[in-house]
């Protein structure tokens, strides 16, 4: 994700702080292509994962297993750089509810949403984080100034959302709990996101600290709430097993250290492109492994959130930023 917490365009599908541009210092063995692509994978067939895992695991089995893979991954590289945990009890404070509302309630919601919609709608719900964030960020961050392209973004991004659910046809057919778990899942994102932005920034230390921090939080959480709601499981069935140790590891740790060094390589513009690929190979996940069905409007529907989800984090040019500040002085010259 030095200086931590600057948030991405786009969060991503596991929802960790940001990593803002460094520079690199060796070239790595793997072209950032191949490596952009595999994260594409990765976080694209999280929801089939947590579709399985829920086969065989309560919801809160699944997050649990999830960030426990998760924290024991970045522990390790933690290890192997050598950071050092932080040592303000406010840090610990901030990262307490960054963890809840990144990953803890998200990931939550995502794996209690999966029991009742496919895979396909819960990665395309995912998609909407951009857009609440935009609509959050313009009340929560004087300095994130709307534009009409933005705001038009955030217009077609919802059109986009409806389309998805048929609003036309009263949402016939449609589980409104488990979709709306799915949404509510991609808000806690964009308030995640909007938190961090205001109390992380400037810690102190890096990403990859308050990262791993944040998942052994949110495991600790989850640790709590488990077994208040769920008797251990009696069994492990392989597959579900495999798969909540692959989503943990791979989808929230091993990706975490992808994104980490793309970032640093390629710049955070490149980096938050991958949001744009989950839903797609989400969809394709689903449909042709778990046999899901597809009608004409998800996909219409998926594309239009992607391009109101683009357009809410285009930004002016240099060029419209200085006479927007020059027009901006003048008003204030003008009233002196």
């Amino acid at each position: 994700m030095s200086a931590p917490c600057q948030q991405p365009a786009a969060p991503p599908a596991t929802s960790v702080p940001p990593l803002p541009p460094a520079p690199a210092t060796r070239h790595p063995a793997v072209d950032w292509r191949i490596r952009f692509a595999a994260l594409s994978l990765i976080w694209g067939f999280s929801f089939l994962l947590i579709k399985v895992g829920t086969q065989g695991f309560a919801p809160f089995q699944v997050t649990l297993g999830r960030l426990l893979a998760g924290t024991a991954v970045l522990a390790v590289a933690m290890v192997m750089r050598r950071e050092r945990l932080p040592r303000s009890a406010r840090t610990w404070g901030h990262i307490t509810v960054a963890a809840f509302f990144l990953n803890a309630l998200p990931f939550s919601l995502f794996s209690y949403a999966e029991l009742t919609i496919p895979s396909t709608l819960a990665g395309i719900c995912n998609a909407t984080s951009p857009l609440w964030g935009m609509a959050l960020s313009v009340v929560a961050l004087s300095e994130d100034r709307p534009t009409r392209r933005r705001v038009a973004g955030l217009g077609v991004g919802f059109l986009g959302v409806l389309t998805v659910l048929g609003a036309w046809q009263g949402f016939s057919g449609l589980d409104l709990p488990g979709t709306g778990m799915a949404l509510l899942a991609s808000f806690s994102y964009a308030v995640g996101w909007i938190y961090v932005r205001r109390t992380l920034a400037g810690t102190g230390s890096s990403t990859l600290t308050l990262t791993g921090s944040q998942l052994f939080i949110g495991t600790l959480q989850l640790a709590v709430v488990t077994p208040v709601f769920t008797s251990a499981p009696d069994t492990f069935p392989l597959l579900p097993t495999l798969s909540v140790l692959a989503l943990g590891a791979l989808g929230t740790g091993l990706a975490v250290l992808l994104q980490y060094g793309l970032v640093q390589e390629v710049g955070p513009t490149t980096g938050q492109m991958v949001t744009y690929f989950i839903p797609v190979i989400a969809t394709a996940a689903g449909v042709a492994l778990l046999g899901e069905q597809l009608t004409w409007n998800t996909p219409v529907g998926a594309v239009i959130v992607l391009a109101g989800a683009a357009l809410t984090q285009s930004r002016p040019s240099a060029t419209a930023v200085r006479t927007r500040t020059a027009g901006d002085r003048t008003k204030r010259l003008s009233r002196t």
